[in-house]
């Protein structure tokens, strides 16, 4: 998982450098927001799905609904 969200933040990083130089239209630019934000709420969701597999080994007294 961690592997994934560093290219997700190389991907966010790369996006902001065109953004910079107004290399990306408007409607690119939207485009590439969500890319980017789609790609990181997976990225999350699959931590929290491994951490939740692992039964949250660094939780302190267990889960607590």
């Amino acid at each position: 998982v961690l592997p994934a969200f560093d290219w997700v933040l190389k991907c966010s990083h790369s996006f902001n450098q065109l953004d910079a130089r107004g290399a990306i239209g408007v409607t690119e630019r939207a485009s590439y927001i969500l890319r980017v934000r789609n790609l990181a709420r997976a990225c999350a969701a699959a931590y929290i799905a491994n951490r939740e597999s692992l039964g949250y080994p660094l939780l302190q007294g267990g889960v607590h609904s």
